[in-house]
């Protein structure tokens, strides 16, 4: 495939460029650049409107860019065109959303099952093992039967991230996926995201739980206005952070 290109061990896995987006006459991102080395974890904060979640839907091939560039896993994203591109480049970088988007009428097993079997066409009984097995990793077990409907915020919110996993991913992408859980449940999502990064998996958050990015992240991106303000370790960027803008922000949050 010619928009594959071979990457090296030395290279960052996720490599933004100077990257722009606009919807209409607003301009959502205005130059971003970063990268992610594999196995990292990345933070992405600010307020709302500041381009986050239009960062990772770019970086997944959901969101065009208008100029820039973004190479994940060897897939440079921009010059993809085709679906069955499209979906080669997701079975690398997987996607979780605030909404869990469960198919209500599959069972927790089924809907973890269902993009490797009708996406990926891989064999049933080895997806469904692998299924089990992801989630068990999410602390799920009893529930492989139960139906969404039966599934607390945070069960349905797990599932969602063991649906992702089972694309057998290099990176993962969460965009403000507690935002929508009632508080005692945001904890069981936030432990499943660090024992993945703890297992050495490439992730980038976009999030509001400043605790957890402090204690997760390697480095910490502060957006806003479509423009990387501030960035650095979660100790440098949280304690001592230089730009009035950032400083702002925290203060406000923290």
């Amino acid at each position: 495939m010619s928009n594959v290109i071979a990457s090296t061990a030395s290279e960052s896995i996720v490599a933004i460029h100077d990257v722009h987006q606009s919807f209409g006459n607003i301009d959502v991102l205005k130059g971003i650049s970063l990268e992610v080395p594999k196995g990292g974890v990345v933070c992405i904060i600010g307020p709302s409107g500041s381009g986050k979640s239009t960062l990772l839907r770019c970086i997944n091939g959901l969101v065009p860019i208008k100029r820039g560039s973004i190479r994940v896993a060897g897939f440079e994203v921009q010059q993809l065109k085709t679906d069955q591109e499209k979906i080669a480049l997701r079975k690398e970088v997987s996607m979780v959303f605030q909404q869990y988007n469960l198919f209500p009428h599959k069972t927790a097993l089924q809907n973890v099952m269902m993009a490797p079997i009708h996406v990926l066409k891989e064999d049933k009984a080895e997806v469904r093992d692998r299924a089990a097995a992801l989630l068990k990793k999410v602390g799920l077990t009893e529930k492989a039967d139960a139906y969404p409907g039966e599934l607390s915020g945070g069960q349905q919110q797990r599932v969602a991230i063991a649906r992702s996993l089972a694309m057998q991913p290099e990176v993962m992408l969460f965009d403000e996926i507690t935002a929508a859980l009632d508080p005692e449940t945001v904890k069981e999502v936030l432990n499943t995201i660090k024992e993945l990064a703890q297992d050495g998996m490439t992730c980038m958050l976009v999030t509001h739980e400043m605790r957890f990015a402090r204690e997760i992240a390697d480095t910490v991106y502060f957006t806003d206005g479509g423009v990387i303000v501030e960035s650095g370790p979660p100790d440098e960027l949280f304690d001592r952070p230089v730009k009035d803008r950032t400083r702002a922000f925290l203060s406000q949050i923290l």
